[in-house]
């Protein structure tokens, strides 16, 4: 077994989710949430397009012998959620942009004393 035979895809995809996950949790600025949203979905789909991957799998396109087919729906689900997720992403980013022109600020706590307003 080599040193590094225990890096996998579905390793990494999980650690990507985590270091997400913990984006998440404690960053207070939106465009690092948002950041750390993106890689939270990145550690997803890399999870589940490796999690069934199987060594010298052909795809099940005109293939007559026999061989190990490769499940084609796990790679059709992930492109469908690679597009939603960036869809997510353009448009947290946009609402951002609009936050940012309306009250100044790029954090999500807003300070009464940045803005200046007395509401």
């Amino acid at each position: 077994m080599k040193p590094l035979d225990f890096i996998t895809g579905e390793i990494v995809g999980i650690l990507l989710f985590f270091i997400g996950l913990y984006g998440l949790m404690t960053k207070k600025t939106i465009v690092k949430t948002i950041m750390s949203m993106s890689i939270m979905e990145s550690g997803i789909f890399l999870f589940y397009i490796t999690i069934n991957f199987t060594e010298g799998a052909v795809p099940p396109i005109g293939q007559a012998q026999e061989a190990a087919f490769v499940d084609p729906v796990p790679s059709a689900l992930m492109i469908t959620a690679i597009v939603i997720g960036i869809g997510v992403t353009a448009i947290g980013l946009t609402m951002f942009m609009h936050y940012k022109q309306k009250h100044g600020i790029t954090h999500w706590s807003r300070n009464r004393n940045q803005t200046g307003s007395g509401h």
